[in-house]
């Protein structure tokens, strides 16, 4: 669990992560939420694994590719 200011939580589900240990605050509490809900089993965690695993490639293709692709053209490519 991130370890946040107890007076930075409510913010944090009000108005979202200010720094990457509040957005891993945020996303710890979704993934707690479906463990609860759907309790402590190989599949429930799985899902939760999978879930993650999908969320970071597509990001990684969508947004953080493109990116890179970007500063490419603008500074040279190093290989």
């Amino acid at each position: 669990m991130p370890y946040i200011l107890k007076e930075r939580r409510n913010a944090v589900l009000r108005d979202g992560p200010d720094n990457s240990g509040e957005l891993n605050y945020a996303l710890t509490l979704v993934i707690r939420s479906y463990l609860q809900r759907h309790g402590k089993r190989y599949a429930t965690m799985n899902d939760i694994v999978g879930a993650l695993d999908s969320c970071k490639a597509e990001f990684q293709r969508r947004v953080v590719a493109p990116y890179e692709d970007t500063k490419i053209k603008e500074n040279g490519d190093c290989y």
